[in-house]
């Protein structure tokens, strides 16, 4: 029996450089290459309300292509055809949606990480508008838990 999963072929995945978007990138990377599809890494840069849209931020560019090498590295090291772009957006949650719409993506692999701000493990609010709109199938990779104080 096969599963949707399983047959993910072109596969979106935000990354943002922490350790949890690298490992769904590599599952997806898997994925992607049996079904010899292709693997979108994004990286979004979040615009306040208060500066246009299209304002040039150049320390926030410099981040996102440094994230983005790394994905493409993670690519080759699994031989794994990715590309990567840097979107400006009021909200990621949303810029993911969109992109995910335009492309036409199978899945999104969303990575989170493991907070726990209150005591209780908490999603965030844009691995939750992703799981409520995007018309994909979405895969969570969170990392391990850590125990309180690490």
């Amino acid at each position: 029996m096969e599963y949707p999963t399983q047959r993910a072929k072109d596969i979106l995945v935000p990354v943002d450089g922490n350790s949890s978007a690298f490992d769904a990138l590599a599952l997806a990377c898997t994925t992607s290459r049996r079904n010899k599809g292709v693997v979108y890494a994004v990286y979004i840069i979040e615009v306040a309300r208060t500066m246009a849209l299209d304002v040039e931020l150049d320390a926030d560019a410099r981040d996102a292509e440094a994230v983005l090498q790394q994905a493409e590295q993670i690519g080759r090291e699994v031989d794994c055809k990715i590309e990567g772009e840097i979107l400006q957006s009021r909200d990621a949650g949303h810029a993911i949606v969109d992109e995910s719409i335009e492309r036409g993506v199978s899945a999104i692999f969303l990575g989170v990480d493991y907070k726990m701000p209150l005591g209780e493990f908490e999603l965030g609010e844009t691995a939750h508008y992703v799981i409520d709109h995007a018309p994909c199938q979405v895969i969570l990779v969170r990392e391990a838990a850590r125990k309180v104080g690490e």
